[in-house]
């Protein structure tokens, strides 16, 4: 398909900077069906699902992974996007021209890598060097990998460390948060609880190429980035038994939806997962693991508008992003949420 019928005229004053205070208050767009849109708040949820519903959630932990540093005279910035091992990473690097391979980086705080590789796609292979794990030194000379969308309008500050993280957030490995789970809270939970919605978590280590632009005029030729994932046989098994017995599987963000979408055969059985995924949904994809999504608003021409597209419809997501755009909802990673129930 052309990338640019996923294109749309976003105001850059509702692009969020700052999340909604308390998070449960961010607004949230309904679109169900062909219905006519509801405007309602986060916190609403409980309503809005049946009892034996099953939210499943992405519990990884975002780590400092921007780090700024130098090779001789020449600034080097690094964007960790996926573990190789226990002390390499593949980076995004910025100045890279002035990197080889074998080069030492300084990223202060007595933390330095090797440029092992550059690879195909123009990423490094850093090798942390020392004895310490890197999450350690990720903690003494890394900040928090907010989106481009933000850190071009504001410094990352102290406040990011927690706002950017969910309440759910377990599993050390992610470069960007799983969004849709910034607006859970304490008291939301419990009323989700009090309303016998079921909640079920896996883990997806979400990577920099969530926020790479698509260089391509046709959606044939773009290659995903691979992510790491993990579904155990435990949560395999509840989500099959709840299908099973009638009720939905509802995936609270879209890292959690492309997981399950992996994991799940053609028989629509959800299988134990651990290891990569690239999948990219488009629309004429069918689903066979969820029945809904909860999920922030998407960039123009992005992987992620198009996978709304394919659960939804492009017109509808057209009409339901103009609502969106019309009734001034924030968008982006600390914008405001939708629930999308084909």
């Amino acid at each position: 398909m052309r990338v640019d019928l996923f294109d749309f005229e976003l105001p850059p004053e509702r692009i969020a900077l700052r999340p909604a205070q308390p998070r449960d208050a961010a607004r949230m767009l309904l679109a169900k069906g062909m219905a006519p849109v509801e405007d309602k708040i986060v916190r609403d949820l409980p309503q809005l699902l049946n009892a034996g519903d099953v939210l499943v959630f992405n519990d990884t932990r975002v780590i400092p992974a921007q780090l700024e540093g130098t090779r001789g005279e020449a600034r080097i910035g690094a964007t960790l996007h996926k573990r190789v091992d226990l002390r390499r990473w593949q980076a995004f690097i910025r100045n890279a021209k002035r990197l080889r391979d074998g080069d030492s980086i300084d990223f202060g705080a007595g933390v330095t890598a090797i440029a092992e590789e550059r690879l195909a796609d123009g990423s490094f292979t850093l090798a942390f060097e020392g004895d310490e794990p890197v999450e350690i030194l990720l903690e003494r000379a890394g900040r928090m990998p907010l989106p481009p969308y933000i850190a071009g309008k504001r410094p990352t500050d102290e406040r990011d460390r927690s706002d950017y993280q969910t309440i759910f957030a377990r599993e050390d490995g992610a470069v960007a948060a799983p969004t849709a789970a910034l607006h859970f809270t304490p008291e939301l939970l419990t009323a989700l609880d009090n309303a016998g919605i079921i909640r079920e978590t896996l883990t997806l280590h979400v990577g920099a190429g969530t926020f790479m632009p698509m260089k391509v005029d046709d959606t044939a030729d773009h290659a995903m980035h691979a992510e790491w994932g993990r579904i155990d046989a435990e949560t395999a098994d509840r989500l099959n038994a709840a299908r099973a017995a009638g009720n939905r599987i509802i995936s609270v963000g879209t890292t959690s939806l492309r997981l399950l979408e992996s994991a799940t055969g053609e028989d629509k059985v959800i299988r134990p997962f651990e290891g990569d995924t690239s999948i990219f949904i488009t629309p004429g994809y069918s689903f066979r693991a969820i029945d809904g999504l909860m999920t922030n608003f998407h960039l123009p021409r992005s992987t992620l508008f198009m996978l709304v597209s394919a659960l939804m419809g492009l017109e509808r997501m057209q009409q339901v992003y103009a609502h969106a755009i019309a009734q001034d909802y924030r968008f982006y990673s600390y914008g405001d949420s939708s629930l999308l129930l084909p």
